[in-house]
């Protein structure tokens, strides 16, 4: 993952003079990409490193060459959602469309596995877009960092003492006191993660929305969340951060012992998914919500 300490970002993670005018052209370079997304002639593929995603790398370098991804037209990542975000995570500073064959478990983000065809499915591929959530945390000793996050922004408590937590809204205190075991941000795309097994809603790709739900709540004890517009900032202060340590995680990268953190949605940054048709993200996130 690709962590920034950009002074010019501020605590409500928006970027700022020449900061702003780059992520804005990266968004237009995404866009860009989305719309011409069946320029696929040349591949990079890319594996796990699974017995069978290493079996279907072969395979399909054989079959359409290979080369490397910062080159490529398109990337074809093989194996789970883990890969999936590894790969979004890798390339978030010059998106370019990436499609994903499931040699993993789950498979949530990925298209079905097949040696054949794969140029024509490549050219009639549905984009998907999406934004990541941007970081900004503060530790007990000062030091300030930055990520982004494609799923959430989660914090959850380091001991066996439950967090207090002060949750702000656009500057206004909206909770100033939440005893649980700690709270998370998820994006429209990653409500069907972290964010639904915590009982948080799932939300269609395409909502100006944000999930703010509480990981096991103590008080108050019958508060769910909230869902926020995306435009949102949102500023969480540890309280009691000495006795009580709190982790924050962006994804898969970790801080400990915050004290202070802002989340807010990067819509500068836009991603790139293809999926067959029929398949879509959007339509996968919308028979999630008829599953029981």
């Amino acid at each position: 993952m690709r962590i920034s300490r950009d002074a010019a970002l501020g605590y409500d993670c928006v970027p700022r003079n020449e900061a702003a005018t780059a992520a804005l052209a990266r968004g237009s370079r995404a866009m860009s990409i989305a719309d011409h997304a069946v320029r696929t002639r040349t591949i990079a593929f890319i594996s796990s490193g699974a017995k069978e995603a290493d079996e279907a790398l072969k395979t399909l370098v054989g079959l359409y060459g290979n080369i490397a991804p910062e080159e490529a037209d398109v990337i074809v990542a093989l194996g789970g959602d883990g890969l999936m975000l590894q790969t979004l995570h890798r390339t978030m500073n010059a998106p370019k469309p990436i499609y994903g064959m499931n040699r993993g478990s789950v498979g949530f983000l990925m298209n079905e596995y097949s040696e054949y065809g794969l140029p024509e499915r490549l050219a009639a591929a549905r984009p998907s877009i999406i934004h990541p959530l941007a970081m900004r945390a503060r530790d007990i000793y000062g030091a300030e960092t930055i990520a982004r996050a494609i799923n959430e922004v989660s914090l959850l408590r380091q001991t066996y003492q439950a967090a207090k937590l002060c949750i702000e809204v656009d500057g206004a205190t909206r909770l100033g006191e939440l005893i649980a075991d700690g709270v998370l941000v998820a994006t429209p795309a990653g409500s069907t993660a972290y964010n639904l097994s915590a009982n948080g809603p799932i939300l269609p790709l395409g909502a100006p929305l944000m999930a703010l739900t509480p990981l096991s709540p103590f008080r108050p004890r019958r508060w769910r969340g909230a869902l926020l517009p995306d435009a949102a900032r949102v500023v969480i202060e540890i309280l009691e951060a000495d006795m009580r340590p709190v982790a924050a995680a962006a994804d898969h990268f970790q801080i400990r012992r915050v004290d202070r953190v802002a989340v807010a949605m990067d819509r500068a940054t836009s991603l790139i998914l293809l999926h067959d048709r029929g398949h879509s993200l959007d339509e996968r996130i919308l028979r999630e919500q008829f599953r029981y």
